[in-house]
């Protein structure tokens, strides 16, 4: 069985990469072994997937396909929605089943309630399939009681897709859940499941002259058509997903907020709800880079260049409104009320992953990584069972802001859950003969380069330091090595102007290979091959490739035009943006002003929950209060700062900022309101 599967996978990989310019390493071929990550795989096994698991079942996701499977089979009886529910229920079980699918990878004994997870997987799959229509419809707000829908689903079949149905969106995270499923598997259950629906879909939807003219109101179906087709290779489905984006704003849909304002070739501004907006721009992506369509290309390029030049946190964040979910203007990027919604750090993920893929430039995975361990990890607690909606800058006592344990609108825990086991999917990539080493963790992972089998060890404690150790555990060959040197080790903090750097240090990297070193970073004759160092030889088994990053605390400004970060200085080290948190510190951390020449330090390391500790920085500043004479007081102070993944685990008593003020006038910068920063729950999707 184990061939056979192992066939599989290097088939699969084979078709992936007769598509994209840039073969992805898929998850089933890297096997993690990592200190930073490997703990939240952990999590992810014993935690989150069964809590995901467990809301699933007590919130009658399964019941609803059970009763479409109950009105399939006798017409006469129909189950209404009773309560709080919503038309993408259908989603989280698929969004689960897909995380369950990377995990097993790592933990393929894994257990659920006493039973095999891949069994139980399997049990739901079946639930699944028992709701789906003879024709492939499979939308259980519909099918389990057709004459009394839920409002938003219509009284006919894609009635209200453009607006509140989200019958495409359930397609699309099925595709995404059946395609993993069957590359971790090798079992078709889900995966025909998922082509019967997306079948039905193509029927009906499209340019003919009995078809509909109709694109998703919520997008991702866009993307999970283009991966669907590259594991059936039918090229169907990646001209349906095309359809989808070509059509958009030449419907009755034509706003903003949807993305739909005008046709996607045309769109040069990242705008509207973000989640929706970065799953489109995926699509955009993946057409882009499996068509070679050079509009698509333009346009997602323009978008992009939008984001990260002037509506990116420094924390790797999209999303700057509350209201609509959405991107704000150019430039606006508050703190307090940032909205950065977990679901659109995925996707922003997603985004710049397919640009790689297009693309090949290191731009890209500095985006990723700063989403990644910043912003994105954000969203889930680091014992896997507490989620934020949203992931504010900044936070004050009174706000009472903290990870909750789900949500009546799951989409972002059940959104982590899928994507967290899917991280070793990231960390490499090859093309022809290079062999591009992404992200830094500690992993063994088998691949073909230059039509030759290599197995890369990976050992490293990053991001705690910057040292990785890179070995040829087998085979060899005549290629490239291509090892990411991060934007934060060359000056740069993202791919724009901006934020910057400002305390004038320089940090060196070198790499050596079997003890001899052929790279130093201060080498003006040696130059990156957009942003990689490139070591090319014939490799043997036993050959070992150091790689050293100087990795110090650093001092970063914002863009002058960033108007909520005027006077203010942000602190990072390597890829991990920081933040002074209330335990930590003696005096309300809004109280606190930098000195004028800020020195940072590593301070002491600090148990964030238990079996967890992080590495502090501290710097010498001032406290600021109003004496009893009404008079501006100052007093010194140790300012102590936790990497902002790290932040509300300890409890609500005090504040949070990643900002931190170096003026007097933004030290006493006023804040948004309690009322409006406490409501953590469902915001709409």
């Amino acid at each position: 069985m184990k061939k056979i599967l192992t066939a599989l996978f290097l088939a699969l990989c084979m078709t992936m990469q007769a598509q994209y310019p840039i073969t992805p390493v898929p998850f089933t071929q890297v096997k993690l072994n990592d200190s930073f990550w490997s703990p939240r795989l952990n999590a992810s096994r014993d935690v989150t997937i069964p809590l995901a698991f467990s809301k699933c079942e007590e919130t009658g996701r399964y019941t609803n396909f059970t009763n479409a499977a109950r009105h399939l089979a006798d017409p006469t009886q129909e189950f209404p929605d009773k309560g709080w529910t919503f038309t993408f229920d259908d989603t989280d079980p698929y969004k689960t089943i897909e995380g369950a699918s990377y995990l097993l990878q790592t933990f393929p004994n894994a257990t659920y309630k006493g039973k095999r997870l891949d069994k139980y997987v399997d049990s739901v799959i079946a639930v699944i399939g028992s709701g789906q229509e003879p024709d492939g419809y499979l939308y259980t707000a519909r099918t389990k009681s057709p004459s009394k829908t839920h409002d938003w689903a219509g009284n006919k079949r894609w009635e209200k897709v453009e607006v509140l149905s989200h019958e495409f969106y359930n397609l699309g995270h099925l595709l995404e859940a059946a395609c993993a499923h069957y590359q971790a598997t090798g079992k078709r259950t889900l995966l025909d499941i998922g082509i019967k629906y997306a079948d039905c879909v193509c029927r009906e939807i499209g340019y003919g002259e009995n078809q509909l003219k109709l694109v998703p109101g919520h997008q991702i179906a866009e993307m999970g058509l283009c991966k669907l087709y590259l594991v059936t290779g039918d090229k169907k489905y990646l001209d349906q997903a095309k359809f989808f984006l070509d059509m958009r704003g030449k419907t009755a849909r034509k706003d903003a907020y949807s993305q739909a304002h005008k046709p996607v070739v045309e769109q040069d501004e990242a705008v509207g709800h973000a989640v929706r907006a970065e799953y489109m721009y995926s699509g955009m992506a993946d057409v882009a880079a499996l068509t070679g369509d050079s509009a698509y290309i333009k346009a997602i390029d323009k978008i992009w260049e939008n984001i990260v030049q002037k509506k990116y946190y420094i924390t790797g964040g999209v999303g700057a409104r509350h209201s609509g979910e959405a991107f704000g203007s150019n430039y606006e990027l508050p703190n307090a009320s940032a909205y950065c919604e977990t679901c659109a750090q995925i996707g922003n993920v997603y985004t710049n992953y397919r640009l790689f893929l297009l693309h090949g430039e290191s731009k890209y995975y500095d985006v990723i990584e700063r989403t990644l361990y910043n912003a994105l990890i954000s969203g889930i607690s680091i014992e896997g069972d507490g989620f934020f909606y949203p992931n504010p800058l900044s936070c004050r006592e009174e706000a009472q802001y903290a990870r909750k344990p789900w949500f009546g609108c799951a989409c972002c825990p059940s959104n982590i859950c899928r994507f967290i086991p899917s991280v070793p999917g990231y960390a490499y990539a090859c093309k022809d003969k290079n062999l591009y080493v992404n992200l830094f963790m500690g992993n063994t992972a088998d691949m073909k380069v230059n039509g030759k089998s290599v197995t890369l060890k990976q050992e490293t404690t990053y991001p705690s330091n910057g040292d990785i150790k890179i070995t040829v555990a087998k085979g060899g060959g005549d290629f490239n090595l291509c090892v990411r040197i991060p934007g934060w080790v060359r000056g740069e903090v993202v791919p724009s102007d901006l934020y910057s750097f400002v305390d004038n240090k320089h940090l060196d990297y070198c790499i050596k290979v079997n003890g001899k070193e052929i790279i130093d970073g201060n080498d003006k004759a040696h130059a990156l091959n957009n942003g990689y160092a490139v070591i090319n030889r014939t490799w043997k088994k036993g050959d070992v490739v150091e790689v050293h990053f100087d990795m110090e605390p650093r001092l970063v400004k914002a863009n002058d035009k960033v108007r909520d970060d005027l006077g203010r200085l942000a602190v990072e080290r390597g890829p991990l943006v920081y933040c002074a948190e209330w335990p930590d510190n003696d005096a309300d951390v809004s109280t606190y002003l930098l000195n004028q020449h800020p020195q940072l330090s590593m301070g002491k390391d600090i148990q964030i929950v238990e079996g967890h500790t992080v590495h502090s920085i501290t710097t010498d500043a001032q406290t600021l209060s109003i004496g009893t004479d009404g008079k501006l007081k100052t007093a010194d102070a140790k300012l102590t700062l936790i990497p902002y993944y790290a932040w509300d685990h300890r409890g609500q008593k005090g504040g949070m900022d990643v900002w931190l003020p170096a003026t007097v006038g933004a030290a006493s910068a006023t804040h948004v309101s309690a009322e409006k920063q406490a409501d953590n729950g469902f915001f709409g999707k």
